[in-house]
């Protein structure tokens, strides 16, 4: 028995040595709840099988925060303030340049070019490469990690957007009159002539579609991997030029000059949803990485943030905003003008305050606001060329290799592609919750027929039954006609037979529901409208 004790005890003090104190906020973190009571429970049974799920409910949330500790050893930080009287966001990037390293302060720059300006920027989905559109046809790759430009071409003409497609490999301009996708050597791949002359660009990653929104309010999709055209919707709410992608589920949202935001899907000519979010245009809208908030701005200077569960507005937020931008950790930029400013929810309780600020210099006029992935950097297109300031804390920082690796060599890139390929979702998969794809679909019940539907089909069923009828010639006066015409109505009365036994059980339960409803006690103002029993 001592043998046993001595190697429970073992056991507890190597599991408390697993976990340690630190890690108490990780478990809350993956916990589903607080601990439930039983101790009002009789059912001993019960109580036990209860009480056993919830130490397995533990025991799980425990190894998960030791996985988290293992597998994701980088944590994010912020900045945070010395007392009530010192404030975030009065912290210059001066000030932050002078605390950081060497590789990190590489990433504040500033680069001039008022020639080919005002520039819209893009970054892979693994924050190695930048793509910047300049908007009097400059198109440049740049390699952020060394910092070093890979390609730059001139095309001669307006450039309105630009987007990568799978990775740095290609990338498709938004130009005067036609979209068009080069590869990494700046060569011409594709000339996209069915969507016009596009106002914004977005790719959809998993499904291989490039989404554009043309000056006539024409909503196309393309299939970049077969060259087809998959959706051609014809919006009907006029011009914009506000369009992003859902990450969560791939649906694209539009602000239109009503104050509406539509949601769309390939597969259907009508929104999936129509939301009136401002009283004015809507000049600027974000999704919110894990898909469940959105942000939206209005000409009418206001800021709201809305919850896509229930599709009610969270918060409202005083000022304007020509771009916004969510963060891989959720912090939220908002720019116009020559001033930008950053939004944190560090509580998680999806209440934004103002966390930093960064004014540009008087006279730059900011086009478009977009957080580096992986990367604690914001880059700032403007009317004098391009920005990139630091933002801490906005930036995930672990990486999952199988997701997006920003280390990847040539050979791993190759394989990522195939393997994209070879995963690529179809149009159809796209919907506000996909969590419904894979589940069954719960049987309809079956609607009652009507009193005319089952006198319809009554009467075809005898049409049938009397062109059936074939009367066989017997001897011996049996094919007599008075006895064909027995036969003959016999079986005429057993077709009828179930259409009016139906009728009859109709009739028998909507009497019994009408005597239920006579014995229930109405008050006293309504019982001058119940049904009088016949005097005998």
């Amino acid at each position: 028995m001592s043998v046993v004790k001595a190697t429970k005890e073992q056991k507890e003090k190597e599991t408390e040595e697993e976990i340690p104190e630190d890690l108490d906020l990780k478990v809350k973190k993956y916990l589903r709840g607080g601990a439930a009571n039983f101790d009002d429970l009789k059912d001993k049974k019960l109580k036990g099988q209860l009480s056993h799920r919830e130490s397995l409910y533990g025991a799980s949330a425990k190894a998960a925060a030791k996985y988290e500790k293992w597998l994701m050893p980088s944590e994010g930080g912020y900045l945070e303030a010395d007392g009530p009287v010192e404030k975030t966001w009065r912290i210059k990037q001066e000030d932050i340049r002078r605390e950081v390293d060497i590789s990190s302060s590489r990433n504040q720059h500033d680069v001039i070019l008022p020639e080919f300006s005002p520039y819209t920027l893009d970054f892979t989905s693994n924050g190695q490469y930048m793509a910047a559109a300049g908007r009097k046809g400059h198109l440049a790759i740049v390699d952020m990690k060394n910092m070093i430009p890979r390609r730059e071409i001139q095309v001669g003409e307006t450039v309105r957007d630009v987007v990568f497609l799978q990775d740095q490999s290609f990338f498709a301009a938004a130009q005067k009159k036609y979209t068009y996708i080069y590869g990494q050597e700046g060569i011409e791949a594709h000339c996209l002539k069915d969507q016009g002359a596009v106002l914004k660009l977005q790719f959809l990653k998993n499904h291989f579609l490039l989404a554009s929104i043309n000056k006539f309010g024409q909503l196309h999709y393309e299939d970049v991997s077969m060259g087809a055209m998959i959706g051609n919707i014809r919006t009907g709410l006029g011009r914009t030029d506000v369009m992003q992608v859902n990450p969560y589920n791939a649906v694209v949202g539009l602000g239109h000059s009503g104050g509406t935001v539509t949601m769309w899907k390939p597969t259907s000519s009508a929104p999936l949803v129509k939301m009136l979010c401002h009283h004015g245009p809507v000049s600027a809208l974000a999704f919110h990485p894990n898909g469940h908030l959105m942000a939206t701005a209005g000409k009418e200077r206001k800021i709201k943030l809305w919850d896509l569960r229930k599709f009610e507005v969270l918060q409202t937020l005083p000022g304007h905003a020509k771009t916004l931008d969510f963060s891989q950790k959720g912090l939220l930029a908002c720019g116009t003008g020559s001033f930008v400013q950053v939004l944190s929810d560090f509580s998680g309780t999806q209440n934004y305050s103002r966390y930093m600020n960064h004014s540009m210099v008087k006279g730059y006029k900011i086009s478009n606001l977009l957080f580096r992935p992986y990367e604690d950097v914001l880059g700032i297109g403007h009317s004098m060329g391009w920005s990139s300031i630091l933002i801490p804390g906005s930036g995930e920082p672990n990486f999952d290799s199988w997701v997006a690796n920003p280390f990847e060599t040539r050979k791993q890139r190759g394989e990522k592609e195939v393997h994209l390929l070879l995963d690529k979702l179809p149009p159809e998969t796209i919907m506000l919750d996909p969590t419904k794809i894979g589940t069954v679909k719960t049987a309809r019940k079956k609607e009652k027929s009507t009193k005319k539907e089952i006198e319809a089909e009554m009467e075809a069923t005898i049409e049938a039954v009397k062109d059936g009828i074939n009367m066989k010639k017997k001897t011996k006066g049996r094919s007599k006609p008075s006895k064909k015409l027995k036969k003959r109505q016999e079986i005429i009365a057993n077709a009828k037979r179930p259409f009016l036994e139906q009728q009859m059980q109709d009739g028998q339960l909507s009497i019994k529901k009408q005597k239920i409803s006579e014995e229930v006690e109405l008050p006293k103002s309504l019982q001058r409208f119940a049904r009088k029993k016949a005097a005998t």
